[in-house]
């Protein structure tokens, strides 16, 4: 990891190196700004490994707070948006203009039109340790990666036992007659277990975002069960096409239910839930990508779902190959959830992001249908994260990203 090598530490430091040859190991990097302090802080596995100040931006032109990660990276870049002003050693956060990038001018005090300035040295260094899909956690007061353990966390699947059979072994008879003689067994040779056991490279990690389910997540899961049903609603896509609509109603009117008012209501969900034996209709959604592409989602339940999830992010940053033990760190954001937001949801408490126990809190609310589990653990690695939100994912989210969430200032 890279807290073997210690770059010089100090709020105010400018300066960082670190040989570009560990760069392989930036999947556990983190990288947390804060806009209080005007600071910049790089995690290594929970280890603060480099800090320096920075320039966020200035009233009017904001830097959003939330969870990003690297999108693209070029040492030289200009601006789209204003007069191709020069961006050099620019890290991409968001498609839509914010970025880490070198500046001449990085005062102690919010400067940017959104991007993260960054004095020129340590802008260079930071360049050269990270990768595509490094994290960055912008937050507006400092945040400190915490380890955290739970019996909910994800955990990989322990790599088959090698080498258990017996070779030319005496078995005892299953008889007591002392006139037999111990059996001999010749067994086939096998190879050795250091070929048998040869470790795989690791696949990339894997994005996790688990939250409160959409109208989109909602409608994709009646779409599919209304043609299970023998109602053609057309190919699950999310949407309320005039197929689906059709599709509906004609449900609603099989069952004797009421076809005014919105076209998915309590009522109508859970009979059509009953109707194909999948029980109560689902409160949360996990959704998965990997290399900045979706993989598979599916429906999650949330007990207490009137109580806020709140919004955290989670990072496996050592994974022990032998046993399978994981070793996670989270912080917890502030972000504030709008009045009718709360209402539509259904959230009538408030979390408390500076409880410390308020990640696994909110992660031992969430039950995972095993097989989706099965399937996560069988591809995790190091690196892997998992983002919990009330809000979902930001529309900064889309072709060539990770999950983004954009936070909500409280005030």
């Amino acid at each position: 990891m890279f807290a073997r090598v210690v770059f010089s530490l100090g709020l105010l430091s400018a300066t960082a190196w670190v040989d570009p040859a560990l760069a392989a190991g930036a999947r556990t990097l983190q990288v947390i700004v804060s806009k209080d302090t005007q600071s910049l802080n790089v995690y290594d596995g929970g280890q603060l490994v480099a800090s320096s100040k920075v320039s966020t931006g200035k009233p009017g032109h904001e830097t959003p707070t939330g969870i990003f990660s690297v999108l693209e990276k070029q040492k030289y870049h200009e601006s789209n948006l204003y007069s191709a002003a020069p961006m050099p050693f620019m890290q991409r956060l968001t498609w839509s203009g914010i970025a880490l990038h070198e500046a001449k001018s990085v005062p102690n005090y919010p400067a940017s039109h959104g991007c993260v300035r960054l004095p020129a040295a340590f802008a260079k260094s930071l360049y050269k340790i990270t990768e595509p899909g490094v994290h960055v956690i912008i937050s507006d007061r400092p945040l400190v990666p915490t380890r955290i353990s739970s019996r909910a966390l994800f955990r990989p699947e322990k790599p088959p036992a090698v080498n258990q059979l017996l070779s030319d072994a005496q078995l005892r008879p299953s008889t007591l007659d002392a006139s037999l003689k111990p059996v001999e067994v010749a067994m086939n040779v096998i190879k050795p277990a250091i070929e048998a056991s040869a470790p795989k490279p690791e696949s990339a990690p894997l994005r996790i975002l688990i939250t409160r389910r959409g109208e989109r997540e909602t409608l994709l899961d009646v779409q599919d069960m209304l043609g299970y049903l023998g109602f053609d609603a057309g190919a699950p896509d999310g949407h309320p096409g005039q197929m689906t609509v059709t599709a509906v109603n004609a449900f609603k009117l099989w069952k004797n239910l009421p076809s005014n008012g919105p076209l998915l209501n309590d009522a109508f969900l859970t009979a059509l839930y009953q109707a194909a034996g999948r029980g109560a209709p689902p409160q949360g959604q996990i959704m998965v990508r990997q290399n900045f592409k979706p993989l598979f989602e599916a429906g999650v339940e949330i007990r207490g779902p009137q109580i806020a999830l709140g919004t955290h992010f989670i990072e496996a940053i050592d994974i022990d190959a032998k046993s399978g033990d994981t070793q996670w760190n989270s912080v917890s954001l502030d972000n504030q959830i709008p009045a009718a937001a709360m209402k539509r949801l259904g959230i009538v408490t408030k979390a408390d992001p500076k409880d410390y126990n308020a990640a696994v809190n909110a992660l031992e609310r969430i039950i995972i249908p095993d097989g989706i589990r099965e399937r996560i653990n069988a591809a995790l690695t190091s690196g892997s994260s998992i983002t919990i939100s009330d809000l979902g994912q930001s529309q900064e989210t889309g072709a060539g990203t990770d999950f983004i969430t954009v936070t909500r200032t409280p005030g």
